[in-house]
């Protein structure tokens, strides 16, 4: 198993003409803007539904309550880092990858560092880039 879930459920309508499966996303993200755009963008590539959450202990409290086929997360949440989430998310066996205005993962903890990382700024076109690196087929 990857640290970045081991569950794979898209299928990008750019891949085999097949239709994208997933159908929740949880975006963790501090900026309510970027957030926003992520989630624009996300609807626009076929995500039925996404939560956002600003700060690791709302994240926490969704992925409790709901269950998400896949999250984006913001590497640096202005006071804290989203790490320690990410390694709870690969014990569920939730995929997700990083968004981060780093341009690679090499100061990541070792861990972590093969998780798909989508820089800032992003577009459709990279989403879908992303989004396929982070859910691989099953």
């Amino acid at each position: 198993m990857s640290f970045y879930g081991a569950r794979g459920f898209w299928a990008l309508g750019q891949r085999d003409n097949a239709e994208m499966t997933v159908q929740r996303v949880l975006i963790l993200e501090d900026s309510f803007i970027i957030a926003m755009e992520a989630e624009e963008i996300l609807r626009l590539v076929g995500v039925e539904e996404v939560e956002i959450a600003s700060n690791v202990e709302q994240a926490v409290n969704a992925i409790q309550s709901t269950r998400f086929d896949f999250a984006l997360l913001d590497v640096n949440l202005g006071e804290s880092m989203s790490f320690g989430f990410a390694r709870l998310l690969a014990e569920r066996g939730i995929s997700f990858g990083f968004v981060s205005g780093y341009s690679d993962t090499a100061d990541f903890p070792p861990d972590l560092r093969n998780v798909p990382l989508l820089s800032k700024p992003f577009d459709e076109a990279a989403m879908r880039i992303f989004v396929d690196k982070v859910t691989p087929r099953g």
